[in-house]
């Protein structure tokens, strides 16, 4: 999560969706940041309201704008899965080594999720308790460059941005039966993503 005071605006580092790139060629122009642990890093638009912006927004100034990246939704899973097969935590209980890309759709469609599949759902890092969309400028994954003309506009810089934790390239391919499911349960977050077309 990066701060930037003076132009009144929060970048969210949405889990699997470029903000550690942006991150890296933003950083210098920033007045706060949270970059670890990863799940400080990660403040939700809900926690960043409740507990952390009455900190920036000191009285009578105007409120800080938030900002995110999204991903659609079958995509940023498989990078996650990707993500958490790689070879350093294999073993581990959240490594995916071993567990088809089916198995991880389903745990993550599952209550509770098994560790492997816990990754959250990107339409509640964006939402309130109620579900409500909180974030007041949402950019596709897809089309980055949109996100990327709005901060050089808003902080006037330029940005280049670097590759930074990638997942592995891996071919994917999901049970038409699953992905129908996924589709149903996961409404909110096609719903999300689609929305920003």
């Amino acid at each position: 999560m990066l701060v930037f005071w003076k132009a009144r605006l929060v970048l969210l580092a949405v889990p699997k969706t470029g903000t550690t790139a942006l991150e890296a060629a933003l950083l210098p122009h920033a007045d706060a940041a949270i970059l670890n642990p990863p799940d400080k890093k990660h403040v939700t638009a809900r926690r960043w309201r409740n507990q952390l912006a009455p900190f920036f927004e000191n009285r009578g100034t105007r409120r800080m704008e938030t900002m995110a990246v999204i991903r659609e939704p079958l995509d940023w899973l498989g990078s996650w899965y990707r993500y958490r097969a790689r070879p350093e935590i294999a073993g581990s209980e959240t490594s995916t080594a071993g567990i088809g890309f089916d198995a991880f759709v389903e745990g993550w469609l599952s209550d509770p999720e098994p560790e492997f599949a816990r990754v959250g759902r990107p339409s509640r890092f964006v939402s309130d308790g109620d579900g409500k969309i909180i974030v007041d400028h949402l950019f596709r994954y897809e089309a980055l460059d949109k996100a990327v003309a709005f901060l050089e506009a808003r902080l006037s810089v330029r940005l280049d941005l670097p590759r930074r934790n990638v997942s592995p390239k891996a071919p994917l391919a999901l049970d038409p039966a699953l992905e129908a499911r996924l589709r149903r349960e996961a409404a909110a977050d096609f719903r999300l993503w689609e929305q920003l077309g």
